[in-house]
């Protein structure tokens, strides 16, 4: 069998279930973090190595996390949230700004004045063997009995039964939400499984980031797409703002000469198309019945997730 700590090419679990607040004794809920999902493997002899949904090696990013390896017990793979307190919580925008930052003395002020830690909520791999079969409960079990927390270092908590009190106080403290995940789901790497449920406060969505639109006053209109299928399907513009850093990374990318939707609506006429390289989070208040994102708000540019995985009904 292949030791998946040595390849290390594990891609995450993904939540494929959305779904109102709800009670039920065969679930626990967890607090959705904002930040980004990484893959922790710890040895506790030979180092820390970190790796986000693409398999990118992370810890350059955050080098305050280079010796979590010395809190767990044996060698395993963790499966968890990469993130930044910010005034109480986590924060995107510090995390993003962070992956997107590759001059190690910005990493580390930002280090210094906003450390990064990582909470786990899921173990794939223990004392050299993997765990995937396993009841979610027995891999919480393992995760609890080798973890010592640090400042650096977190195990997720869970409550059971009590979804619909749970997710409101996630609302009271305007926090992102909460999942819901069956007792008894098996990991299936790389899958994306209806026994974990997203319970959102703020809705977010990520889209393909198929062109931009230059405006006035430093302004850029992103135009927005996922796909069905394998066609790209539009869906819609949100402002950038005057943020110079992300239109750098838009102006990067490679132009194409036509839209690389099927249809286009009307407005799009001095839109510069753009590769579907990229993947931005926005956030919204609602969708309309076509579709259409309602009070649309940019959150961030992330590398952390393919285009294709932007996907629409």
């Amino acid at each position: 069998m292949t030791d998946i700590f040595k390849t290390k090419s594990i891609k995450p679990m993904l939540i494929g279930g959305i779904s109102e607040a709800f009670d039920s004794r065969d679930y626990i809920y967890e607090l959705k973090l904002d930040g980004e999902r990484c893959l922790a493997y710890l040895d506790p002899e030979n180092g820390t190595e970190l790796r986000n949904k693409r398999n990118m090696k992370m810890l350059a990013k955050v080098p305050e996390l280079s010796q979590i390896h010395k809190q767990v017990k044996c060698r395993c793979i963790l499966d968890g949230e990469l993130i930044v307190i910010k005034d109480g919580k986590p924060d995107f925008f510090e995390i993003q700004r962070r992956s997107l930052t590759s001059n190690s003395f910005k990493i580390h002020l930002r280090s210094v004045k906003y450390p990064a830690s990582f909470t786990a909520f899921d173990i794939l791999y223990h004392s050299n063997n993997q765990v995937f079969d396993l009841p979610l409960m027995e891999r919480k079990r393992l995760l609890d009995g080798i973890v010592s927390e640090n400042e650096r270092l977190a195990v997720s908590r869970y409550i059971e039964e009590r979804g619909t009190d749970f997710y409101a106080l996630s609302e009271e403290n305007d926090l992102e939400g909460i999942v819901a995940k069956l007792k008894q789901s098996k990991y299936y790497p790389g899958k994306r499984t209806k026994e974990w449920i997203k319970i959102k406060n703020l809705q977010d969505d990520d889209f393909v980031i198929c062109g931009y639109i230059r405006k006035d006053n430093n302004v850029t209109s992103i135009v927005l797409g996922q796909y069905k299928n394998k066609d790209l399907i539009y869906k819609g513009h949100v402002t950038l703002g005057v943020s110079t850093g992300d239109y750098r990374i838009l102006a990067s990318v490679e132009k194409l000469n036509n839209p690389p939707f099927k249809t286009v609506p009307p407005g799009n006429e001095n839109a510069v198309w753009l590769k579907p390289a990229l993947v931005c989070t926005v956030k919204y208040m609602m969708k309309t019945s076509t579709g259409s994102l309602r009070q649309p708000v940019f959150k961030g540019i992330r590398y952390d997730k393919e285009p294709e995985e932007c996907k629409t009904e």
